[in-house]
């Protein structure tokens, strides 16, 4: 790193003395490309749930659904993620709804690529909405998840997503092999356009709380955990190792989940590996900022596009926020 000569020949503060010399030397940005929306779908009609625990977020049925992505589209988010509701009499021990071509994920895709060609469309590959137990794969007996059982399904999965038009898929279940399996089922398919972005650093975190409230499988898992097959947030070089075996695989992007308590884990990522990374902001996060906003004990905008550029700053190519709206509302205002 060249060192600079000291003051008074260096006075770092002249490059922030006014806004045009710090937009001129600014290192990193934030766009609207650079935003994911996660969204909570659910079947019906005119059905509008908020979800208590994230406040602004709303469970939505297909109709109620799509202007939110044509205000995407306004707004210049490439990409909305759908993540399902399912209806507690579908839920069953082996996920099976999960693999249904006619079951809400796939119904929402095809309507949504229909009506918004041009609108990137990520859907979840893994089994918790879809379990009675509200784990993300199969168990045996003792109640332990089963591996290569719960693979074979996910590789089901998301070949009926692919099929029904989504222009990525993003297994977030942890378990191992399961990106090797699916880019080989969607080939043999001849899905080969399908991309695949993996989950492939998702740690065991206590920030997914609201998540699984809203998407109701947090009654389902009760006071059970995902340890054993989440990763334990202790660790670091492990993570590298995950995104190795993803890439192998044949996974075209990667994601770091939770966000900001693992900043170190992107900036390693991308530094490694330097493919398309990305990072999820969670709901706890969300959460956590909606709050002290709430209670004027942070000035909410500031503090949502602070957060959000401490991504890009960290190496991550795009993030997925809830705040995704609000934060392209905002870029829009600032022009």
């Amino acid at each position: 790193m060249h060192t600079p000569p000291p003051y008074p020949a260096s006075r770092p503060r002249r490059l922030r003395r006014d806004e045009f010399t710090r937009a001129m030397v600014r290192e990193h940005r934030l766009h609207p490309n650079n935003l994911i929306l996660p969204v909570f779908v659910l079947a019906g009609q005119n059905q509008v749930q908020d979800v208590a625990s994230m406040p602004g977020v709303q469970r939505l049925s297909l109709d109620r659904l799509l202007p939110l992505a044509e205000e995407c589209v306004s707004l210049g988010i490439p990409v909305m993620a759908l993540f399902p509701v399912i209806d507690k009499a579908l839920k069953t021990d082996d996920g099976r709804e999960a693999a249904n071509p006619e079951g809400l994920v796939p119904t929402v895709v095809r309507e949504l690529k229909k009506r918004f060609p041009e609108l990137g469309v990520l859907t979840d590959v893994a089994l918790d909405p879809f379990t009675s137990h509200g784990q993300d794969g199969l168990l045996d007996p003792t109640g332990y998840i089963l591996n290569d059982e719960t693979v074979a399904v996910l590789a089901q999965q998301a070949v009926v997503q692919a099929e029904a038009g989504v222009d990525i898929v993003a297994p977030s279940d942890m378990m191992d092999g399961r990106i090797g399996a699916i880019r080989t089922a969607l080939e043999a398919r001849g899905l080969v356009h399908t991309k695949i972005m993996a989950y492939s650093a998702k740690y065991a975190s206590a920030f997914y709380g609201p998540f699984r409230d809203a998407v109701g499988s947090a009654a389902n898992l009760g006071k059970s955990n995902k340890k054993v097959y989440q990763m334990d947030p202790g660790n670091s070089d492990e993570a590298l190792r995950e995104v190795a075996l993803d890439l192998a695989e044949g996974a075209d992007m990667v994601m770091v989940k939770p966000g900001m308590p693992y900043l170190d884990i992107v900036r390693r990522v991308k530094d490694e590996f330097r493919v398309p990374t990305f990072a999820y902001q969670v709901s706890g996060e969300y959460a956590m900022l909606k709050a002290a906003a709430a209670n004027g004990w942070l000035d909410h905008d500031a503090v949502m596009m602070e957060s959000l550029l401490a991504f890009r700053r960290a190496g991550a190519d795009g993030v997925l926020t809830y705040f995704a709206l609000d934060a392209a509302r905002q870029l829009r205002a600032q022009g």
